[in-house]
């Protein structure tokens, strides 16, 4: 049995797939997803006051909420972390090789 991923880094894995990207995409988006829903439970803020907050409609926040959309926007990122009173950051990392 020869497995060539044996070994392998998981990155290394999704580089071949071509699937890098994409896998990426949507765990940045269920991680800021999962944030938001969090922060606006803790605030007790519901998606219409959200909607409200953000100047936007509920299917905005569904959208923003839905951790397999990815289309999300910066400036829906940056009004929906104004809206919880949370900083957005976001930063480029060196790749570890570098």
């Amino acid at each position: 049995m020869d497995n060539k991923h044996i070994g392998s880094d998981f990155d290394d894995y999704l580089k071949e797939e071509n699937i890098q990207e994409e896998v990426t995409a949507a765990a940045i988006k269920r991680v800021i997803a999962w944030q938001l829903a969090e922060a606006m439970k803790r605030m007790h803020i519901t998606k219409t006051d959200m909607a409200a907050r953000m100047r936007t409609s509920r299917a905005v926040i569904n959208r923003l909420l839905d951790e397999d959309d990815t289309s999300v926007t910066l400036a829906t990122l940056t009004r929906a972390s104004v809206a919880v009173g949370i900083p957005l950051k976001i930063e480029l990392l060196p790749d570890k090789g570098s």
